[in-house]
């Protein structure tokens, strides 16, 4: 017992340590974005007000929202980190999600502006006059914006933040849109003649593309999506490893945001097991699938199977194979014959595909009620979004 309560505290300890790292490298990438775009800002207006390029106006503004994001990132990072209380049991790691969605709101604002200021440009334009320094001041914030963007989505993927990966691709976004000011510059010099305005409502009409689908995805995250497909069988074949263990099902895997995930689980087991059995594997269980995958498993259920009567064995089989015989059935777990009471129970997995779930399940209840009509059938529609997902 002393060994479990210290294996429990030091998974606990881990956690903290982990989340406290991650927090001071978001911190320390943000500041460094901030630093960069708030001096590519001040160059850009700069630049852009004398040569009258609204282009590199533009791509000012939509610096000032990178420095902007890059503070909300940090603030995101910190309220995350706060411990879980009362109110917020699961703690609230769920804020980077929130703050990377105010980003994705503010690339969005930012790209309207610009549209909007574009198209006021187009109606009524201004000649730019490029010049040397200023041309090589755009030049050195593309190369600039380039490094940036590559490094920050970079930290972002290592430590799964969204809102650095989102500011990163943004910085990366910059770099194209920077460097295309760059073409215009050199079509009117050559040719005389001004895209500027144009250029400026293609920038916008880019800024606001990114800044949808980033919304679009944390959105998605916020509402609740699917359990990685791969995580999720990482998780199964661990588990099915143990040779006490003959059946994983019914997993579903929380977010609670980056790396914070919680999970429960349904495991078969011989009937024989008994209930010390089950308490040293269910503790088992939980600390290895903590350290490998970073997944708390804080429920699991177990389906006790029968392992000693050949007699409940075969007609296990046998009603296998007519569940598994029926259109869109996709799972059939959980399976027990109590011969005494004469009840049959097991869980029936159908598809969503199906276009009735409901009549697909009446029909398995018809088909094994017909092979063993002396039983009393105690059968659950399930689902299983990990198994739905592998179909």
């Amino acid at each position: 017992m002393l060994e479990d309560m210290e294996r429990d505290a030091y998974v606990k300890q881990e956690a903290a340590t982990s989340a406290a790292e991650r927090s001071k490298k978001i911190v320390k990438t943000s500041i460094i974005g901030i630093l960069a775009n708030v001096l590519l800002v001040v160059f850009k207006i700069i630049v852009g007000l004398s040569v009258k390029s609204i282009a590199i106006v533009m791509d000012a503004v939509n610096n000032l929202s990178d420095a902007a994001s890059s503070v909300i990132t940090i603030v995101g990072a910190k309220l995350a980190q706060k411990p879980a209380d009362k109110k917020h049991p699961f703690g609230h790691g769920r804020i980077e999600y929130l703050s990377a969605m105010v980003i994705s709101v503010i690339v969005l604002y930012a790209g309207v502006t610009a549209m909007i200021e574009s198209i006021k440009k187009i109606i009524e334009p201004d000649i730019p006059d490029y010049s040397v320094a200023s041309l090589i001041i755009v030049a050195a914030a593309v190369l600039v914006k380039i490094i940036l963007g590559r490094f920050v989505k970079s930290v972002g993927e290592k430590i799964n933040s969204d809102s650095l990966i989102n500011s990163g691709k943004d910085a990366l976004m910059d770099s194209i849109i920077s460097a295309s000011t760059l073409v215009s510059a050199a079509i009117f010099l050559i040719f005389g003649l001004s895209l500027e305005a144009w250029l400026g409502a293609i920038i916008s009409a880019f800024i606001i593309k990114s800044g949808l689908e980033m919304l679009r995805e944390t959105l998605s995250k916020i509402l609740g999506e699917p359990a990685d497909i791969e995580l999720a069988m990482k998780v199964k074949e661990t588990l099915l490893s143990h040779e006490e263990i003959s059946g994983v099902y019914d997993m579903i895997i929380h977010d609670y945001g980056p790396d914070t995930k919680n999970g429960s689980v349904h495991i078969e087991v011989p009937d024989t097991f008994t209930a010390s059995d089950i308490d040293r594997l269910n503790r088992k269980l939980t600390v290895e699938i903590y350290f490998k995958y970073n997944v708390i498993l804080t429920a699991i259920g177990i389906y006790s199977i029968n392992t000693s009567d050949p007699e409940a064995i075969e007609v296990r089989e046998n009603i296998k194979s007519i569940v598994m015989n029926i259109p869109y059935v996709l799972q059939m777990h959980g399976f027990y014959l109590n011969e005494e009471e004469k009840t049959i129970r097991f869980d029936v997995v159908i598809s969503f595909d199906a276009k009735k779930r409901s009549d697909v399940y009446e029909k398995v209840i018809e088909e094994v009620q017909s092979a063993y009509p002396d039983h009393t059938l105690q059968i659950a529609l399930d689902t299983d979004y990990t198994q739905e997902e592998m179909v």
